[in-house]
């Protein structure tokens, strides 16, 4: 499928991204501080992460295996040799004054990542992905907390060097839905890759650069060609400060607007970096765009040469999202919905194959997909902040795979009871009487809902076949709802007959 193309009149919108991803490692990528977050700002500073001079940079080991992981991942060349630049330019956050990045020899090179656009498959080329390390972080205070209103700003170093990899995409998106779902599919492949949290604050940061061309640039055949001249041509503007696929899709759906509006009315659109200021939902003006000859790149000194040769092929990735899903289709016959939902962490995957392990598949799938997940999505809840009683859970489905307990019950009080009071399965079943009723009470509750309803039972006989719901009803509660209600409606409907 080639990229959709959105229009509005006779003008296309046309985006790239640069994605800054912190690695998960220990420390951070030049130094021994740890990365662990701290409320305490610059408590995890050192001269080298601070650049005070004579402190000399080391690299740390396990960000490089990350980044191979990421490679991997991509289908990216991983060149034999890379190095590492100096990226000059002032940042209140960064104390060097440079950045130490790579320019022309990044690490990951032409890679790609397929995602699904409105239930089609299409494919997103990344250019690059590189290492780098990560600058700090400003708190602006007082005027609203706007990087434009502010008071003043506070400057915290703990996040100066963490290990980042920029991953560049080309100009292949055609709207700020497209984004959201690449950027999504990209967070799912890292999550998988083990070298990503999404719960660290200010894990996942984008960067976007969005143009709006004339529609007779676009390929035919493929919209997501378009000519070089009109690329270098259209004036592009660079939104900062988007740290969510939400926030992505919201800021470039309002940048996409201002700039149509800005064609439309005879207005030349400025090549700028522009800021996302959530709170108010716009964008506003930063500085003017830096083009590549103002960093001033030239070669790390202090680091050598980084090789990877051999090593590389050492390094192992686990079943990525879209294989898993695919897999999960044909061997479990699962939908794909169904695979989806059951793929979208890794945890999520892993336990679902646990479960569909001991039990029918289908009932393994029902439960994990949409009443486990349902009940955590409603109370906010990730897999990972129950993961010690994941085996509670497949108890659950026990009970209800061996017939211990009805679906029902074990859906709306047990599982709920769970979440809610911490209690097991066992602990709910035993204490609010939920164990199954046995054939001979539940066939006496059957007799006596019928001797007890005669006219619902006339309208049955008459043809209303809707009369025998009002009869499982009043079986469910002669029961205590612990009868199963496809069986009481097998039941009644064999003594009515009979």
């Amino acid at each position: 499928m080639t990229a959709q193309t959105v229009q509005q009149g006779d003008l296309v919108t046309v985006i790239g991204l640069e994605v800054h991803v912190q690695l998960e490692t220990d420390t951070k990528i030049f130094c021994g501080c740890s990365t662990e977050q701290t409320d305490e700002p610059n408590d995890t500073v050192c001269p080298v992460c601070l650049g005070l001079p004579g402190a000399l940079p080391v690299l740390n080991e396990a960000a490089v295996e990350a980044a191979v992981k990421i490679g991997k991942a991509i289908d990216a060349d991983i060149p034999e040799e890379t190095r590492f630049h100096r990226k000059n330019y002032y940042y209140p956050d960064l104390p060097k004054n440079f950045q130490i990045t790579q320019y022309d020899e990044p690490i990951c090179q032409d890679g790609e990542i397929e995602i699904s656009v409105e239930g089609q498959r299409r494919t997103v080329a990344i250019e690059r992905a590189h290492l780098e390390e990560d600058p700090g972080s400003l708190q602006h205070v007082g005027g609203g907390g706007g990087i434009d209103s502010a008071e003043y700003t506070l400057v915290d170093y703990n996040r100066a060097g963490t290990p980042l990899m920029e991953i560049v995409t080309a100009p292949d998106f055609r709207s700020p839905g497209e984004v959201r779902a690449f950027l999504a599919e990209l967070e799912e492949v890292l999550e998988y890759l083990g070298v990503f949290d999404a719960d660290r604050d200010g894990s996942l940061r984008i960067d976007a650069n969005l143009s709006i061309i004339p529609d007779d640039e676009i390929d035919s055949d493929d919209a997501s060609v378009i000519g070089e001249d009109a690329l270098a041509a259209a004036n592009r503007t660079e939104v900062k400060n988007i740290s969510s696929h939400k926030g992505a899709e919201k800021a470039l759906a309002y940048e996409e607007t201002r700039q149509k509006n800005a064609i439309q009315r005879g207005r030349a659109v400025e090549q700028e970096t522009r800021h996302w200021d959530e709170s108010r939902g716009i964008t506003v003006s930063m500085r003017s765009k830096e083009e590549e000859k103002d960093y001033r790149y030239f070669e790390e000194a202090d680091l050598p040469p980084l090789r990877v040769s051999g090593w590389k092929d050492e390094i192992s990735i686990p079943e990525l999202p879209t294989a898993r899903r695919e897999r999960f289709q044909d061997e479990y016959g699962l939908s794909e919905e169904a695979a989806s939902k059951l793929t979208s962490t890794k945890q999520v995957a892993d336990f679902y194959e646990n479960v569909a392990g001991e039990f029918d598949p289908d009932l393994a799938a029902t439960w994990v997909a949409d009443n486990l997940l349902g009940e955590l999505n409603y109370r906010d809840i990730e897999i990972t902040e129950i993961e010690s009683r994941l085996e509670e859970v497949t108890r659950l489905v026990e009970l209800v795979a061996e017939d211990e307990i009805t679906a029902k019950n074990a859906r709306e009080t047990v599982l709920r009871s769970m979440l809610d009071d911490g209690r097991t399965p066992d602990e709910v079943v035993a204490e609010e009487g939920l164990g199954k009723t046995g054939e001979d009470e539940v066939q006496q509750a059957v007799v006596e809902a019928i001797d007890e309803n005669p006219g619902a039972v006339d309208d049955y006989e008459s043809g209303d076949d809707g009369a025998i719901n009002f009869l499982v009803g009043q079986v469910m509660q002669k029961t205590g709802g612990s009868a199963d209600p496809g069986d009481v409606n097998q039941l009644l409907r064999s003594e009515l007959e009979g």
